[in-house]
């Protein structure tokens, strides 16, 4: 069988020398629509400050001055981004690029201990941080021995003042870097050196294993923002403009985080590229999104299963206005087709599709084609974009045969950060090993099954098992443990945890009776050392874990197990 290709048409001119801030701040693609005029690029959600181009330009060079100047970023120096959405988040990241620096966005949830890790693994030396975060912030910073000086402040988006004398805040690196004499020349990359340079170190749990660094080219970014902006057609004519997906001066909500790769290119670049206004959203609140939806004329949705499943659940979506939407998205996980059905019935009158990708092929994969109104699947492969189904047995399948569904991409991941192990095995001859199963019915949609791996998806963000085994395993009550993930209503997928207890947890789990504290003590236990989202959802007490005679977990016998488990507490 030969490989998958795209079917909506060829990749256009992707630029090799170009930075990010370069292409996006400057570039005129042949495929990219004009911004009309008054249309801002960013706003503000709850106060509506609209931020234009030439604001954009200047706040972005004043700080890569101010960067160079008082910290002393250059070329390939990591810095560690610790925030909410904010409309300088694109700001700060296009500053550091501009100095051909690092942008290593993280999820602002995290705890001490995990920024302390990605801090170490990054060698990330300034810290951007939002102003509500400075706390864990400090404490990571401290044990890596980082001066807390080298932190720099986001404020509250809507109030661009900062009452901590002891940190330098962005508007005052801003300022500084504008009143200076010097400038910051804008670099001229080598031919073909963009597919080298790093700009981005985004997190992932890859398909296996405990979490790891992606890094990602400005050239793989740029091709990426080009392959989605080709699938939609974002600058061609073609019949029913009113119903067309993505309209240049539409308006698109950013509820989901820009640290993430989802939010980072489609619902950033993506929508900033095609001439579309990004309403800027420091946090999800299910009524403060209707509420945005109705004030904004909001037009397009990019959301995950949690925010779908609020949607059509919550019977306060009845009290808002939402014919302004055409189009919602949904990625970073699997939507159902009973949510699939229930959101048709809620908005029966606008697209919706899904998309696949990862953090390794830079985001996107496939997505639904404009040319069909609604898609339940995960869309066809993108241009530039080839495609094989590994079966089993290591031959490749045709239309309808499952297997590992392998992809090459100009937009793919040099690899992981000092993790060659890793990369070797998902970078292969040129090919990302997704680690899902899925298959490729004859209208080339890519229809997702089930992960090979072992990766828990929790409302979108991915939770590795080996992680949470090995913050499980230090409690004194843990001899062995195993997790899996459980289907879960609202956030698709929650960690279950089967432990094995130590003779100690066998005592005290007879004193206890039914095992109660034993049960609850491994749920606090991971929730004082992990993010929110890696939370245990379930604690099982079991006499062993099934294991291969080389030592692997059988993880599939205690998912099957796991799913019993919650088909029964259902019943």
């Amino acid at each position: 069988m030969p490989d998958f290709y795209s079917k909506v048409g060829s990749l256009p001119h992707v630029p090799d020398d170009l930075t990010i801030p370069q292409f996006i701040l400057d570039y005129a693609h042949p495929i990219r629509p004009e911004r009309p005029n008054g249309v801002p690029w960013l706003v503000t959600d709850r106060s509506g400050r609209k931020i234009h181009l030439d604001e954009i330009q200047r706040r972005t060079n004043g700080l890569a001055v101010g960067l160079k100047e008082k910290f002393s970023i250059g070329s390939n120096d990591p810095v560690l981004f610790f925030s909410t959405n904010h409309v300088d988040y694109p700001v700060c990241m296009w500053a550091v690029h501009r100095i051909l620096g690092i942008v290593t966005p993280c999820n602002p949830s995290l705890t001490v201990p995990e920024l302390v890790k990605h801090l170490r693994l990054s060698k990330s030396s300034l810290i951007i941080a939002h102003v509500d975060f400075l706390d864990t912030v400090c404490a990571a910073a401290r044990e890596v021995g980082l001066s807390t000086k080298r932190i720099i402040v986001l404020p509250d988006q809507d109030s661009q003042t900062v009452n901590l004398t002891e940190f330098v805040s962005v508007d005052d690196l801003v300022a500084q870097g504008l009143k200076s004499h010097n400038t910051v020349e804008d670099v001229k990359l080598a031919p073909g050196e963009g597919k080298e340079r790093i700009a981005f170190y985004s997190s992932s749990s890859g398909t296996t294993g405990e979490p790891k660094i992606v890094q990602i080219s400005h050239y793989a970014f740029i091709a990426n923002v080009l392959q989605i902006a080709s699938l939609n057609k974002v600058n061609e004519e073609y019949d029913d403009w009113e119903k067309r997906r993505y309209r240049s001066g539409d308006a698109c909500l950013a509820v989901l985080p820009f640290y993430h790769i989802y939010g980072l290119v489609l619902i950033l670049h993506f929508n900033i590229f095609s001439a579309m206004a990004v309403i800027v959203v420091p946090k999800f609140n299910l009524k403060e999104m209707l509420q945005s939806i109705v004030k904004y004329r909001i037009s397009s949705l990019m959301v995950v299963p949690p925010q779908v499943v609020l949607l059509c659940k919550n019977p306060i979506v009845n009290n808002f206005d939402l014919s302004s939407v055409r189009a919602v998205l949904c990625a970073a996980a699997p939507l159902t087709a009973e949510l699939y059905d229930q959101l048709g019935q809620l908005l029966p009158n606008i697209c919706i599709g899904q998309a696949y990708g990862s953090t390794e092929a830079t985001g996107v994969v496939s997505m639904c084609p404009v040319e069909q109104k609604c898609g339940m699947f995960g869309g066809v492969l993108a241009p530039g974009v080839v495609g094989r189904v590994v079966k089993a047995d290591g031959t490749l399948g045709d239309y309808d045969e499952e297997g590992e569904l392998y992809i090459r991409t100009p937009a793919a991941a040099t690899g992981y950060l000092n993790n060659d192990a890793a990369t070797r095995d998902t970078f292969a001859d040129g090919w990302i090993r997704s680690g899902d199963l899925v298959k490729v019915d004859k209208n080339h949609e890519v229809i997702f099954i089930d992960r090979l791996k072992e990766i828990i998806k929790v409302r979108g963000f991915q939770v590795a098992p080996a992680e949470l085994e090995g913050c499980i395993l230090d409690h004194p009550f843990v001899g062995d443990v195993c997790v899996v993930g459980i289907p879960h209503a609202y956030s698709g997928e929650v960690p279950l945890a089967f432990v094995v207890l130590t003779a100690d947890g066998m005592n005290t789990a007879e004193k206890d009776g039914e095992g109660i504290e034993l049960c609850s003590s491994p749920l606090k236990h991971v929730a004082d050392n992990k993010a929110s989202f890696k939370h245990l959802h379930q604690v099982e007490i079991t006499d062993a874990i099934p294991k291969t005679p080389s030592g692997k977990l059988l993880r599939r016998e205690l998912r099957e197990k796991a799913r019993s488990l919650a088909q029964s507490a259902k019943l």
